[in-house]
């Protein structure tokens, strides 16, 4: 590509207030072609968007919402609008860091092969809660060509055409499964060296933090579903180890006590010792405890998003969003 690229942003959200603001004014500070999706929002989101020179779109509720079907929507609206060649998906509870664009861009273009280019995605306020510091070292992944990427990104529109966009039906994890697809194709997917997003999870209650780690269970089972085979084993390690540590152990734990010995409760000591492996290895400091032990935890969680996607697949029922806001 010789010329300068053409770029546009979409944008998903509801009921954001301040924050759509500020992903708002972040977003046209670096491209002019902006498209809101809005998700059934009860404050003033359209009117903000609206206000920001967005072309707005209101997803028909009537239909299950998926942040999914909302990116493919709004991709659409932008192709319309004009050709477009990159897109920028960034979600309203985000800010986008000041040349972030420009670099992603720039390193699309001087890579042909390349479908993705993401940066490092920040929480604005880690120190406000345990929950808001996992998910900003969640988001601390390695820089250079990898598997997946998440919901703030700059993408190749070429790419997502060969693929046909992301899976409206997935309620969590569209973004790696894109990614399986894209990387079939033989596109790259690029995690680079560069500040992208500010994200405001605002996660300040357990409660929260298990529902969204409910929904990465299920997101690993409904993955594991769809490219589970090999050579892919899309998740399939994560959906195993949510079951080992979550559902499988303990029953062997109880049913051994029951049927053999109460010694077998001596097992639990698994977990606890779990928690100390995994801490040592994060370095052994506070953080890395508090790691250790939301992670430990979190497989009961994960467990319970995995039996909740195979019920709901037996049952032939469509699958609920999971939110933790």
């Amino acid at each position: 590509m010789t010329r300068q690229p053409a770029i546009g942003a979409v944008i998903i959200g509801r009921n954001e207030g301040d924050r759509l603001g500020l992903c708002l004014a972040s977003v046209s500070a670096q491209i002019e072609n902006i498209v809101y999706v809005d998700s059934g929002s009860e404050d003033d989101s359209v009117e903000r968007a609206q206000r920001a020179g967005a072309k707005v779109v209101e997803l028909d509720m009537s239909n299950a919402f998926t942040a999914a079907r909302a990116r493919n929507i709004g991709l659409e609206t932008l192709k319309a609008e004009r050709d477009v060649d990159f897109v920028q998906f960034i979600d309203g509870d985000c800010e986008l860091q000041e040349g972030w664009v420009k670099t992603a861009a720039d390193f699309l273009m001087s890579h042909p092969d390349a479908a993705v280019a993401f940066g490092r995605r920040r929480e604005r306020h880690p120190d406000a809660s345990i929950y808001n510091r996992l998910c900003d070292w969640e988001w601390d992944t390695p820089i250079g060509m990898t598997n997946s990427c998440g919901g703030d990104a700059l993408m190749r529109i070429e790419a997502l055409s060969d693929v046909e966009g992301f899976d409206p039906s997935l309620i969590a994890g569209e973004e790696p499964e894109l990614c399986v697809r894209l990387r079939a194709w033989r596109w790259q997917i690029w995690r680079l060296d560069h500040e992208m997003t500010l994200h405001d999870a605002d996660m300040t209650r357990f409660q929260q933090w298990w529902k969204r780690t409910r929904r990465a269970g299920h997101a690993f089972a409904e993955g594991a579903a769809l490219h589970g085979l090999p050579p892919e084993r899309h998740w399939v390690r994560e959906t195993r180890k949510a079951l080992n540590w979550g559902l499988f152990l303990p029953l062997f734990i109880f049913f051994t006590a029951w049927l053999i010995t109460p010694w077998a409760f001596v097992l639990l000591l698994l977990y606890p010792f779990q928690v100390l492996r995994l801490a040592f290895r994060e370095g052994g400091d506070r953080i890395a405890w508090e790691r250790a032990s939301m992670l430990v935890i979190g497989k009961f969680a994960e467990m319970t998003g995995v039996l909740e996607y195979w019920l709901r697949r037996l049952l032939n029922r469509r699958g609920r969003l999971i939110e933790y806001k």
